[in-house]
């Protein structure tokens, strides 16, 4: 089975090059899977997409963790560990980096014992051209590294998959695909299938018993300050929560649990109490409170209001 990991960013098509190398299996009579995977939800986060491709019916499921390719659309993820580029690579993985940086600085950089390739970088961006060319073009050299899908079957994949975003997108992924897939040529077949992953192999995680500390009371809430009590934060405040005491509910734990510098602590009796020595004026409290007890004052209404009190 082939086991093939695609890693980019967001907006840089990644799901893109999943489906057409998935359909140029298909085209080619395999059984294919793909499937994309995302983390934060916003253009320009980690994503990886993984493809699995095999004669016989596919019964893995899940994150490929012993890929036999992996390829990269972008040179800065693989030190960023949160993108999992390097999980499961080991030496019989080939690596294929989009970058303007030889294959012998990244075996070294990443001390890699096992292949390294290098597809030079696109110039192409997604707004020029209303589409993640970079997708089809890792699709293109990975039909042709797998060495088993012949280039009619990339390009009517390639058609498939981008048809719906209009000829002249469409044509442009095409030969952009085919262009990768002729550059790849020497290295045509190098990607070998990996073996079946035994069930019976699978090793538990280990885990670390946290013995629970005696408490008289259990809460999601700390109360301890994050800011350091000789640094007086809260004067970088422009406004000030002010708490209605006439509208408080006396909830004790909603408006401290969410104060991020635990500013706010709570009395035996329940009444909330700001400490505006630390207090940076965030108003998240007044934004949680369900009975809107915590009002925002400008900060020098407020000591305006002080100096004139009794």
């Amino acid at each position: 089975m082939f086991r093939i990991r695609f890693h980019g960013r967001g907006g840089q098509g990644m799901k893109t090059a999943s489906r057409v190398l998935g359909s140029a299996f298909f085209l080619s009579g395999y059984e294919a899977q793909d499937a994309p995977r995302y983390g934060a939800e916003r253009r320009g986060a980690p994503t990886f997409a993984y493809v699995r491709a095999a004669r016989a019916p596919i019964f893995e499921r899940g994150v490929i963790r012993s890929p036999d390719l992996v390829i990269v659309a972008d040179d800065t993820l693989p030190s960023v560990p949160a993108a999992g580029v390097m999980q499961g690579v080991s030496a019989r993985t080939l690596m294929l980096i989009h970058s303007n940086e030889s294959a012998e600085a990244w075996k070294h950089r990443l001390n890699l014992s096992g292949r390294v390739l290098i597809l030079p970088t696109i110039g192409e961006t997604a707004e020029e051209i209303g589409l993640p060319l970079v997708g089809s073009v890792s699709a293109g050299a990975a039909a042709r590294l797998v060495g088993v899908i012949e280039r009619d079957a990339l390009v009517e994949a390639v058609r498939r998959e981008i048809a719906p975003f209009g000829d002249s997108v469409a044509r442009e992924n095409e030969r952009l695909a085919v262009e990768a897939y002729e550059r790849m040529a020497e290295h045509a077949g190098t990607v070998v299938e990996g073996g079946e992953v035994e069930a019976k192999d699978y090793t538990a995680p280990s885990w670390i018993d946290v013995p629970f500390e005696e408490a008289p009371v259990s809460a999601p809430a700390m109360y301890a300050g994050a800011t350091s009590v000789r640094v007086k934060t809260g004067a970088w405040r422009t406004m000030r929560p002010v708490v209605e005491e006439a509208r408080c509910n006396r909830c004790w734990w909603i408006c401290s649990t969410y104060c991020p510098d635990s500013a706010i602590s709570v009395s035996a009796d329940n009444k909330p109490i700001i400490d505006y020595d630390h207090c940076k004026g965030c108003m998240i409290c007044v934004a949680i409170c369900p009975s809107h007890a915590i009002e925002a004052v400008p900060e020098r209404a407020a000591e305006s209001a002080e100096s004139e009190a009794p």
